[in-house]
């Protein structure tokens, strides 16, 4: 598809670090933030709501603003309403409430809306009003019903990494089924809570290194677990089960020349019982020669590799699977956003340089009512968040197709004009 200027929905006054898409209310969380380091760029988890303006045309309002004091979130798990967000070496689960203000408290409500972050903005100008971010209504804004507040509440602090050096939680899970609550981090070890009591259930050191990415299949059967190395393993509870072999497609690759970077289940549109895996793998070290990163897919059950192809020299940043397990969104390290066809791992959708720098997060619409309606007649849409502070929201139409009654004109048409030819070339044919 080539460059292409994708129109952002959001500019943030800090840079953003993970988006995620709340299923049942439709509300887009964004988070990230300047860190511990006084330089004045504040930290916080901003909620837009974001709405269809067109057939392929996406606007953004803030709803609220909440201050995440001296740490930025650099990742999130987002499920009915509950946030589990990465900061530091520690899991912060917060909850979300909408509440309807009547008339009366309506003044009251205005009058604390700029602290609040109830501001709203039309998404993409980017001007900024203030520290904490909220800018005054532009002309053409999309305002929300100022009766509508939402809240935000801590519901636990968890401590998910014990580095002693560096502390730093790099990945959050809620299973499918938003029992379990998993975290990785620098120390190597996955911890799993159980949801919502928080109750501790496992606690294993996985791997070596850093953990840089896990997930859950449906079920909680089966942990996928990716190290910032040469490994990916398979656990059953906190047992170790197997290690993936992705060269095993790619047998010319030599050994530990690629790592894994990012792992997600997913799964496979009108196959009830079928679930594939996907993995990310990237080049350890950077030559001149700017080797390809690969998707590998493989069998979510038996864990057999089906199909490795190449998704281009960009280095990969992050991945995302939709819901339906039809789409996989990847971004890169130079601000590319790519959509790929799991069935074939074929790219559908490509905007090279989207964002101004690397792409930390994707996240697609979800298959929800909301996200239905968010999603409109596009046959799919993702968000991507990055350093550059711009939140965008990238579209697939659905293909145009010819109406029948026209394909049969046509070849009504095709079957006259061949009648014809014969009859000028060959008078006595007919």
């Amino acid at each position: 598809m080539g460059k292409k200027r994708i129109l952002d929905v959001y500019r943030a006054p800090f840079p953003l670090y993970s988006v995620r898409v709340d299923p049942k209310k439709g509300l887009v969380v964004t988070a990230g933030g300047g860190g511990a380091s006084k330089t004045g760029i504040k930290n916080a988890l901003l909620f837009l709501d974001v709405q269809l303006v067109g057939a392929h045309q996406y606007s953004a309002s803030l709803l609220h603003s909440h201050d995440t004091t001296t740490r930025a979130t650099m990742n999130m798990a987002v499920a009915d309403g509950v946030i589990a967000a990465g900061q530091d070496g520690t899991c912060c689960v917060m909850k979300t409430q909408f509440s309807k203000q009547n008339q009366g408290s309506k003044a009251a409500a205005n009058a604390k809306s700029e602290q609040q972050g109830e501001v709203r903005r039309r998404a993409g100008k980017g001007e900024r009003s203030g520290e904490d971010g909220a800018a005054a209504p532009e002309e053409g804004s999309h305002m929300k019903d100022e009766s509508v507040h939402l809240s935000v509440s801590t519901l636990a602090e968890l401590q998910s990494d014990l580095n002693p050096q560096d502390p730093l939680q790099k990945v959050v899970r809620f299973s499918p089924d938003m029992s379990l609550l998993l975290t990785g981090g620098t120390d190597g070890h996955v911890r799993v809570w159980e949801f919502p009591s928080l109750k501790k259930k496992f606690d294993f050191k996985a791997h070596d290194g850093e953990i840089e990415d896990l997930d859950m299949s449906p079920g909680n059967k089966h942990l996928v677990t990716v190290a910032r190395g040469f490994s990916c393993s398979i656990w059953v509870g906190n047992q170790w089960a197997l290690g993936l072999k992705w060269t095993e497609t790619k047998p010319e690759i030599p050994d530990k020349t690629y790592r894994y970077l990012a792992c997600r289940f997913g799964k496979v549109e009108d196959q009830k019982d079928a679930l594939r895996l996907y993995t990310v793998q990237i080049p350890h070290k950077r030559d001149r020669k700017h080797p390809p990163c690969y998707v590998t897919k493989w069998d979510g059950k038996s864990f057999l590799p089906m199909l490795t192809a190449p998704c281009g020299t960009e280095v990969i940043s992050t991945l995302a699977v939709s819901d339906s397990g039809t789409f996989l969104g990847l971004g890169t390290v130079t601000g590319s956003v790519a959509i790929y066809i799991t069935f074939s791992l074929q790219r559908l959708y490509y905007v090279k340089e989207s964002h101004g720098i690397v792409v930390t997060d994707l996240a697609f619409l979800p298959d929800s009512l909301n996200g239905r309606n968010l999603r409109g007649d596009n046959e799919t849409a993702m968000l991507s968040v990055a350093v550059d502070s711009r939140c965008q929201v990238h579209a697939v139409p659905n293909a145009s197709w010819f109406p029948v009654w026209l394909v049969l004109v046509l070849c009504g048409l095709m079957v006259v004009g061949v009648i014809l030819l014969l009859q000028h070339l060959f008078p006595g044919f007919f």
